[in-house]
């Protein structure tokens, strides 16, 4: 699937009516976000969505790939999924998990503990693209889950959402670096402060651009 046609792509309930007919009832989507971010967290949220509500595809009809969405789309479909009656918990790991352990770890341990702080137990986990070998629970994953499954798409957000307010928190306790606009993506203006005030206690070391700065 390209870039054009994820665009096109609206996520629907196929793959949690899937997980319905095999006796799956309750049925969590798991997403995570700050992968490719030279600074702060990597956070992931899990989503459970009110599957027995009536109209719930046209209720969350906002609610897509969180990259597809400006920041003022997301904040709307954020409060629809919570206004929808969806269970959510978010999970987090840090810049230094990131350092110490690796990138896919992080993004693995804050998965494991979204779906932990989930107030049900769900019977299944639907992922996007890649297994999750920590959590013993059955498990779908779906290529470009955040695409086309809604509760992927719905964890998306969530992720995005919280995660965007934990940077914008940081951007006060960091003045100059910017977090608040480029949430740690290695945008120009990102670059620039990092010239003009070298590395913060929130950057990613271990990632090449920051890893040359520090030495």
């Amino acid at each position: 699937m390209d870039l054009e046609s994820r665009r096109k792509t609206t996520p629907s309930l196929e793959h949690e009516r899937a997980a319905l007919r095999t006796g799956h009832a309750v049925i969590a989507g798991v997403d995570e976000v700050g992968r490719g971010s030279w600074a702060g967290p990597v956070v992931a949220a899990a989503v459970i969505l009110p599957l027995q509500k009536r109209g719930l595809a046209k209720t969350l009809e906002m609610v897509h790939d969180s990259k597809q969405l400006s920041p003022d789309q997301r904040l709307e479909a954020y409060h629809a999924i919570f206004a929808a009656g969806a269970l959510v918990s978010v999970g987090g790991a840090s810049h230094h998990v990131v350092d110490r352990a690796g990138l896919a770890f992080a993004n693995r341990r804050a998965m494991c503990r979204a779906i932990a702080g989930l107030p049900t137990v769900p019977h299944i986990v639907l992922l996007d693209y890649f297994a999750l070998p920590e959590c013993d629970l059955p498990q779908m994953c779906i290529t470009h889950g955040d695409a086309r499954c809604l509760s992927i798409a719905a964890a998306s957000i969530v992720a995005k959402v919280f995660r965007d307010r934990c940077m914008s928190r940081f951007d006060r306790r960091y003045p100059g670096y910017g977090f608040s606009h480029h949430k740690g993506y290695g945008t120009a203006g990102h670059r620039a402060a990092l010239a003009t005030l070298g590395v913060s206690p929130l950057h990613r070391r271990s990632f090449s651009p920051i890893a040359a700065l520090a030495s």
